[in-house]
């Protein structure tokens, strides 16, 4: 339920954010994703602070609090006329920013209340409650846009965040009350000796995540292994806008063709999480469940280039998102398990934004050069290639250190 609301508050409001995109200035586009870097690098140490000050579960609270806060404010914004393109721009660049705190500090929640063999087990089934929000976030928003106008979305979104904020307040309960059972061995979250910690501020400085991510190697590699998802991922939605506007003219036309790719794209990946993810994990590990789609995109990338046709980019794009949603997600969150608090909520914070939106902008600005240089949809695909394999190689080689760690902390909880 809590990642369910999370992503459906999201949703709802994804097509007002796209809408906002537009209204700013296509133009623009370029100067906001990059706005959005900027947003971030700003936003990392404020969080960091307040992951000083306060617990975990406290820390959540307040960060969805103050982005309930947030949507309020920019429903009056819009409600009041005032500004409009320059409220749209700054909407564009929020939203951008919001979508990643919420799904980060939620991810780092499950990594702070489950052990690697649960979460093995439970990462696929809770990344496929997302999925269904964000399969019921646009058909609400369909639903409400028309009757009741853009600005109302923002309520509904608040109201999904207000529940999501009940969720972490069951949860935490849920985590006492396992702690306190008498053989922590049978508990599915850290042991009873380590409830105290869970009641403390995580500590550390306010830049804590910058520093633990450059002196670890195992935190680099994950930082690694994001940028090369972001500047991938980027490559391809270019390479998406070039291919579709040269096949479909008219707009309508295309919003009903990325209509249908989203339907297909979240239907796959539900049916993946609910029925394969955990099994996948379970049988070939955490490094082949990494790999997968890098081991597919360096395929797609060769078919790309050797056909770039609308068809081609249907099927690499549906089976790229939807291996992330399923596998590449679930897996990169229980990356993290194995580590300490301060770098669950820190280093993974300033992974899953600074990192993730500046590889975006980064990335938005090298396709445009190789574009400027003469490379073509074809010539930018097979330039991404030795890109995919290198992922590929990265997030297998992840995965293992992640089972020797996730060992070695078993055998230190006594074969738990």
């Amino acid at each position: 339920m809590y990642h369910f609301s999370l992503l459906c508050g999201y949703y709802i409001i994804r097509p007002l954010r796209d809408e906002m995109g537009i209204a700013g200035g296509v133009e623009k586009l370029q100067w906001m994703f990059s706005g959005t870097f900027v947003v971030m690098l700003a936003a990392v140490p404020l969080f960091g602070w307040a992951a000083r000050r306060f617990a975990p579960r406290r820390l959540l609270v307040y960060v969805y609090l103050f982005f309930i806060g947030n949507l309020l404010l920019f429903f009056a914004l819009f409600r009041s006329g005032i500004a409009p393109a320059g409220i749209a721009r700054a909407f564009f660049i929020w939203a951008s920013v919001y979508n990643l705190f919420i799904v980060s500090v939620f991810w780092s929640f499950m990594a702070d209340i489950f052990t690697s063999a649960r979460a093995a087990r439970l990462f696929g089934i809770i990344a496929a409650g997302g999925t269904a929000g964000a399969l019921a976030g646009p058909a609400l928003a369909a639903a409400l846009v028309m009757p009741f106008g853009p600005p109302v979305l923002l309520l509904f979104s608040a109201g999904f965040l207000a529940v999501a904020v009940l969720c972490i307040r069951r949860l935490a309960s849920w985590k006492d009350q396992e702690k306190a059972m008498p053989d922590a061995r049978h508990a599915g979250t850290r042991e009873s000796a380590s409830a105290p910690e869970n009641e403390r501020a995580i500590g550390g400085g306010v830049l804590a995540g910058i520093r633990l991510v450059f002196s670890s190697p195992y935190l680099a590699g994950i930082c690694a292994f994001m940028l090369l998802f972001t500047t991938l991922s980027t490559f391809l939605y270019f390479q998406q806008a070039h291919i579709v506007r040269a096949y479909l003219d008219d707009p309508s036309r295309r919003m009903a063709f990325f209509a249908g790719m989203d339907f297909a794209v979240n239907a796959l990946t539900l049916a993946v999480q609910v029925f394969l993810t955990g099994r996948i994990v379970g049988r070939f590990g955490i490094g082949i469940s990494l790999a997968a789609v890098p081991a597919l995109l360096t395929a797609g990338f060769a078919f790309l280039g050797a056909m770039p046709a609308l068809g081609t980019i249907v099927a690499v794009q549906v089976v790229r998102r939807a291996g992330d949603y399923a596998l590449t997600r679930p897996g990169r969150e229980m990356l993290y398990v194995v580590l300490g608090r301060e770098e669950k909520y820190k280093a993974k914070n300033f992974i899953d934004t600074v990192v993730y939106r500046g590889g975006d902008a980064l990335s938005a600005w090298a396709y445009a050069a190789m574009g400027g240089l003469g490379l073509s949809v074809a010539g930018t695909a097979f330039a991404a290639m030795p890109l995919a394999a290198l992922w590929a190689w990265i997030a297998w080689r992840l995965g293992l250190r992640q089972e020797t760690l996730a060992a070695a902390e078993k055998g230190t909880h006594g074969g738990r």
